[in-house]
């Protein structure tokens, strides 16, 4: 991939969008290095902003600093990846809950846009453009709570799990049920029930996480298999 020099925003924020796009696509893998110097001379920045955007990835638990290693790809256990989960299933109801009662025309209006764009970066098999609209629908569902601290911490959970949902979605042929269950939050919102969308999204959660977590125990029982081969 040619090198790609970073203009918009500030240099901190553009490099950190652009290592947290790569990680979340799978470009840059799980426990893989962060190469400072080579990162720095493709990006056409210091090696001290780039600094500062691992550290925020780190912050995002995206990124793990250590001290003779610099910057790697976070690599999640399944136990970890399940405790995410569980975190936006309490998070995340009580969000739409709150938010439901606050949903004007302009806010159904722009998460069904989002969901249009979704429902065709599935059909295209983008999974980049999964992963990001996914967390914008969410995102604009939540955000008429007007709980900011919720959100910030809802953000980055969905950010740490963004590429597994997207393993799911590739892999256990999530797609149509995905695009089904975008779709029926959404009318669900419409009608404001705020009870039924904050129960129908906490079991949203929790069967991608099933699902993601049988996907990762049957790749790790064949493992053994294909070494033995």
């Amino acid at each position: 991939m040619p090198g790609r020099k970073l203009h918009r925003q500030t240099v901190v924020e553009s490099a950190t969008d652009e290592l947290r796009r790569r990680i979340l696509s799978g470009e840059f893998r799980e426990g893989e290095a962060l190469r400072q110097d080579a990162l720095a001379e493709e990006f056409g920045i210091s090696r001290i902003p780039l600094r500062e955007a691992f550290r925020q990835l780190a912050a995002e638990g995206l990124v793990t600093i250590h001290p003779h290693r610099g910057a790697v790809v976070s690599s999640l256990s399944p136990e970890e990846i399940a405790e995410l989960f569980d975190l936006r299933a309490l998070l995340e109801p009580d969000l739409i809950r709150r938010a439901v009662p606050r949903l004007g025309p302009a806010d159904l209006a722009g998460a069904e846009t989002i969901l249009a764009a979704y429902s065709a970066a599935i059909d295209r098999a983008d999974l980049n453009a999964w992963g990001e609209l996914n967390t914008e629908y969410h995102l604009a569902l939540y955000r008429p709570a007007g709980r900011a601290q919720t959100l910030a911490l809802v953000r980055t959970l969905l950010a740490n799990t963004d590429r597994y949902t997207r393993l799911q979605l590739a892999v256990a042929g999530g797609t149509d049920r995905a695009k089904a269950e975008h779709a029926e939050l959404l009318e669900i919102c419409r009608r404001g029930a705020a009870e039924e969308a904050a129960r129908f999204t906490r079991r949203h959660v929790l069967e991608v996480k099933r699902d993601l977590l049988r996907l990762i125990a049957a790749a790790a029982d064949d493992a053994p298999m294909q070494a033995a081969d």
